[in-house]
């Protein structure tokens, strides 16, 4: 008699298998027997199948415990238990892409086949990915391994009913299964039970009533593990904030906690928080589900209500030079100085802040707001040396005088529009014009004024002459609103004030027509993308594609480029083709001088990727964050294990009343008695990828086999664990997955 174990999982065919081998045996004539054994009615839980072969009639019905051949329809089942009772002349035959001698350790003077029946059954169509039948696949393999006939394969699929990539897959099975003897002396596997003399419990033992200890087996094929991702806002932040950490402390109502969290990355909360583009609420997977997270809004109240730890003083001998007092500049200064060295700041103008202070209306950024964090800047022990411009001199004097010195002069060179012969009277600079306004300088009473451009600088020109008396504002865009690279907010309040936004427009000339100066325009339309990935803007041919705009002022918002006239060629500092000096300490780059990103958050993170590569230089110390994990998508996030909650509104001064004054526009989450939107808002955060401690995976476990020891550790009994996936499917925030074993 012949004796066969198939050890398989529920959902691959094995009781099948035993009885398709069973089958063609019975077609030669021999007595047969299948049958098998489940461990639960349900897919992925172990199966036992065995199958006996005999030229007599059997009567032995009970389970095999010494086989002649083993076939693992599983590679998560691979182990030497499998070998438990086997004849020391039997067949291993595994489902597996590796070759015998792979297994030479484990199954040491066997004999061992193996195919990769799932790689075939599953490029023959046979089940899925997921779940692949491999039966008939491991049919043809196991009728090679006992020396079968092909014939006798066939016969069994056809009495069997099975056609198709069935055949298919047998015969490639058959073709391409590896058998070796193995080298080395056998291995004898016992199977386990109870150990000898285990007490069982007893009615009034103290065990009675608490979790069966019954060890899993077999039985699972996969199991829980646990991980940090990336949330999507900290991934999509240009500061490098960590942009999670600080919401969820604002939702346990500690601002002290929030803003120091945001302080070990930016020095400007309270700035970003009113002018930051936002890319991490564009990233945030909530609004997958209702509405994204107003990150914007907490971190101003995070500014706006904590408070700042104590400013740290110099301790190190190595002095760094900053110059440009610009958000990178400030930044780089602030990352420097809280490492410990003793910095001086050098500024061209009278004032710190750069950009923040000339080219961003108080409506937006209140003075006192853009002075409190610079004050604190200044007060970690930092040096200043006002209206002083450096050239290329001056930086080889300052390379000799300090250990490294870096340069963030932002960007210094408007882009010019030629506009014809009025261009001199009656075109200026948006950022000129910006300046102006602040240091009230320009009234605009009565005026018609057309502003060139579609991003911040754009918008915040025209709401500013809006402010400073003109009588209409029409902004001119040459391609569509969904393109203008200006906050969507920025556009949108001020098409509230009453701005008139012309899309797929583009300016000519200006002229005098015989009644005033009017911009003579060109309509647009959108072609192919171009190199920064948005539609090219071409000239329109319909019958009014020239047409006449009458204006007073134009006000160009086109973008800057970098002057590097300031910057060394390598480790030598030339002017006008004469070597002026080698640069003695090392020089480095930032901002929006050295990457023209053109956000005020992007400027503050390279200040500080700066700051920790200066510190590198001088120490060798690195100090940068590890490589992120994989960020969380909104797939990984149980979004219906939340509740549906609009975002928080925060307050604003109504369009009518904000129009004719520069008193800020947004006045952000402001407490009620009751009621604390900031802290409603940060609660509606999903916490993407990392987990909270909300214990819902310990509620759902049906084997109580998760444990928490202490506040963040969660340890899974694997002695125990099905691998059910429950807790996986239960985790609101993708921390827990399913590892296949």
């Amino acid at each position: 008699m012949m004796e066969m174990i198939l050890y398989g999982r529920g959902g691959q065919g094995g009781v099948t298998l035993a009885k398709l081998i069973a089958t063609a045996y019975f077609l030669r004539g021999q007595q047969v027997q299948a049958f098998g054994v489940y461990a639960a009615e349900r897919s992925g839980a172990p199966v036992q199948a065995f199958v006996r072969i005999d030229s007599q009639e059997i009567t032995n019905h009970n389970q095999i415990r010494e086989p002649d051949h083993v076939v693992v329809l599983d590679r998560t089942l691979i182990a030497p238990r499998i070998t438990t009772g086997l004849k020391t002349d039997g067949w291993i035959v595994l489902n597996t892409p590796d070759h015998p001698e792979q297994y030479a350790e484990q199954f040491a003077g066997r004999r061992l086949a193996t195919i990769d029946a799932t790689g075939i059954a599953v490029a023959n169509g046979l089940g899925t990915k997921a779940v692949p039948i491999v039966n008939t696949t491991l049919l043809g393999a196991v009728a090679r391994v006992l020396g079968l006939e092909w014939a006798d394969v066939t016969g069994a699929l056809a009495e069997l009913e099975f056609g198709g990539g069935n055949i298919t897959a047998a015969k490639q099975a058959y073709e391409q299964v590896l058998m070796q003897q193995l080298a080395g002396s056998l291995v004898f596997s016992t199977a386990t039970g109870p150990a000898a003399g285990s007490a069982v419990a007893g009615l009034f033992d103290e065990v009675v009533g608490s979790q069966p200890r019954i060890h899993t087996g077999d039985w699972a094929n996969r199991a829980p593990q646990r991980r940090q991702l990336t949330p999507p806002c900290n991934q999509g932040c240009p500061a490098g904030n960590d942009v999670r950490t600080f919401v969820e402390q604002v939702s346990r109502e500690d601002a002290d906690a929030a803003l120091a969290t945001l302080l070990e990355t930016s020095p400007f909360p309270g700035v970003c928080g009113r002018v930051c583009p936002a890319p991490c609420m564009s990233a945030c997977n909530r609004h997958e589900y209702d509405e994204a997270l107003n990150i914007r809004e907490i971190e101003r109240y995070a500014a706006d209500h904590g408070r700042r730890p104590e400013p740290l003083r110099p301790i190190r001998p190595q002095r760094v030079a900053v110059v440009g007092s610009g958000p990178a500049g400030l930044s780089a200064t602030y990352h420097l100085a809280r490492l410990g060295y003793p910095v001086t700041l050098i500024e061209a103008g009278q004032e710190l802040g750069g950009v923040l202070r000339t080219g961003i209306p108080t409506y937006r950024l209140p003075r006192e707001v853009l002075d409190s964090e610079i004050h604190y800047i200044i007060a970690h022990g930092v040096q200043v040396q006002k209206g002083v411009r450096i050239k290329r001199e001056g930086l080889l004097g300052l390379s000799r005088e300090y250990a490294a010195v870096f340069v963030a002069t932002g960007l210094q060179e408007t882009r010019a529009l030629n506009l014809g012969n009025l261009h001199a009277d009656m075109v200026m600079e948006g950022l000129d014009f910006l300046d102006q306004a602040r240091r009230h300088e320009i009234f605009l009473q009565d005026r018609r004024v057309v502003v060139i451009g579609g991003g911040n600088t754009a918008m915040d020109a025209a709401r500013s002459a809006l402010r400073l008396g003109a009588r209409h504002v029409q902004v001119i865009y040459r391609r569509t609103r969904a393109e203008m690279p200006a906050i969507a907010e920025e556009i949108e309040e001020a098409i509230e004030e009453g701005i008139e936004l012309s899309e797929l427009v583009a300016p000519l000339q200006l002229q005098n027509n015989g009644d005033g100066t009017v911009l003579t325009c060109q309509r647009m339309r959108l072609g192919e993308p171009d190199e920064s990935g948005r539609p090219r803007p071409v000239a329109d041919t319909c019958e009014d594609a020239i047409f006449d705009v009458p204006c007073d002022l134009v006000l160009l918002a086109l973008g800057q480029s970098p002057d590097l006239s300031i910057l060394p060629e390598g480790s030598e500092i030339t002017e006008n083709g004469q070597l002026l000096g080698l640069a003695a300490a090392p020089i480095f780059a930032g901002g929006d001088l050295a990457t023209n990103e053109g956000t005020v958050t992007a400027a503050i993170g390279n200040g500080r990727r700066a700051a920790l590569h200066i510190h590198l230089t001088l120490t060798g110390e690195d100090l940068f964050p590890p490589e992120p994990e994989p960020t969380a998508q909104p797939a990984q996030i149980t979004m219906h294990l939340f509740k549906h909650a609009l975002r928080e509104k925060s307050a604003a001064v109504a369009p009518a009343t904000r129009r004719r004054t520069f008193v800020e526009v947004r006045q952000g989450y402001v407490d009620e008695p009751g009621h604390h939107p900031a802290v409603t808002e940060a609660q509606r955060c999903f916490s993407c990828g990392v987990c909270n401690n909300c214990d819902t995976c310990l509620t759902y476990c049906p084997e109580g086999i998760l444990q928490r020891r202490g506040d963040r550790d969660y340890r899974f009994d694997y002695d125990f664990c099905k691998g059910c996936g429950i807790c996986a499917t239960q985790c609101p925030r993708g921390v827990i997955y399913m590892a296949e074993l």
